[in-house]
């Protein structure tokens, strides 16, 4: 016993004599529950919501003040056309889209019934039944108002608007539609700062990066030829999982390949040069392991991928703007589920790129100024 207590006090001693292993297991911890917890949640906080109002008559604006009154939407525009919101849902900027026909109020006057067309963003189907439910809900409620009012019979069995609803990008409502892309971009994440970091990790550790610095390769010539690999290796993994989410899932592929592989290699030159700065702030692959772990779980579960982004506290939807998986994420499900254009996706591509270059930028300082 007395030679185990020597072991386990050498142990000790060792990991509390690191100090890039502290922070590791005090600060990460916490960091983590206190962010992810409030953060990842399937509730629904607030919907976007885009009204085009055809007949703009008192009934109509009755109806949009109604829907605005409440806390729950978040009435981005009033629209001229259909047009335009089904731009809207293309760019990702509403859930919803509330289509008010002409004649409504006379329809509602004359008859007591009348039409609305409710437009869906139903990339998630949880999130879009549900957002449909509210606002369906709200219209019954101004519905309810409106037969009490004129004395029809029995108003809580009847509707004087009828909802419509059309599901855009997921008619089915296929949750496997909705996590494919998703499951791709871990897939490749993984595959850039783990693989990517690791290797010049394991150099320092056998001491071949110090015989590798004193030859006349230039830095960047190594720093390309250790990430390029891993870039090729990526792309390559990405073109293999759609083609399993083609044969195996049935998932559409809506968009453009050129594109989606010119911003999967921004993307990936981004997580590459992340992966590269982590190992030149860690001196062993464990502490790059833990470090390279820690950021891929907060990444992964701020990003959108189970839970919405919408759904989070307003502090963590901000947070998200510093999280390069939020927009690549949301590049990949507009380009295959939605066959975004380069237009619709334009900011999240500016972001990738800002962090791509500054990322890379940050990594070859770092590594000049330790090397």
């Amino acid at each position: 016993m007395r030679t185990l207590f020597y072991i386990l006090q050498k142990e000790f001693a060792q990991i509390f004599r690191n100090k890039g292993m502290l922070p590791v297991i005090f600060v990460m911890p916490l960091v983590q529950m206190l962010i992810l917890v409030f953060a990842a949640t399937n509730e629904l906080r607030q919907v976007d919501l885009a009204i085009v109002d055809f007949d703009n008559s008192a009934s109509s604006r009755k109806l949009t003040a109604e829907i605005s009154g409440n806390p729950f939407f978040i009435v981005r525009q009033n629209l001229a056309n259909t047009k335009d919101a089904e731009d809207l849902l293309m760019r990702n900027k509403i859930d919803l889209a509330l289509v008010i026909p002409r004649n409504f109020d006379k329809d509602l006057t004359l008859s007591k019934k009348a039409d609305v067309q409710i437009l869906v963003d139903a990339i998630n189907g949880m999130a879009a039944q549900l957002s449909l439910g509210y606002l369906s809900n709200v219209i019954g409620n101004y519905s309810q108002k409106i037969l009490v009012k004129t004395g029809k019979p029995e108003p809580g069995l009847m509707k004087s608007i009828e909802v419509k609803s059309t599901y855009w990008f997921n008619p089915q409502l296929n949750f496997k539609y909705y996590m494919a892309p998703g499951i791709l971009v871990v897939l490749i994440t993984v595959i850039g700062i783990l693989l990517g970091g690791m290797n010049l990790v394991r150099e320092k550790e056998l001491g071949t990066i110090e015989q590798i610095n004193v030859t006349p390769i230039k830095k960047w010539q190594f720093i390309a030829g250790k990430l390029l690999p891993f870039l090729a290796i990526g792309l390559f993994d990405l073109a293999f999982g759609l083609l399993i989410a083609r044969l195996a899932f049935n998932i559409p592929i809506r968009g453009s390949m050129l594109l989606l592989f010119g911003m999967a290699s921004i993307y990936l030159m981004l997580v590459l040069s992340l992966g590269l700065f982590i190992s030149t702030i860690s001196d062993t692959v464990q502490q790059a392991t833990f470090v390279t772990f820690f950021m891929l779980i907060v990444f992964i579960l701020m990003s959108g991928l189970f839970t919405p982004v919408e759904s989070m506290p307003d502090w963590a939807q901000k947070l998200d703007y510093a999280n390069p998986l939020y927009y690549f994420v949301k590049i990949m499900r507009s380009i295959i589920l939605k066959g975004s254009n380069f237009a619709d996706i334009f900011n999240e591509f500016a972001a990738l790129s800002v962090f791509a270059v500054s990322m890379f930028g940050l990594a070859i300082f770092r590594y000049r100024k330790t090397s």
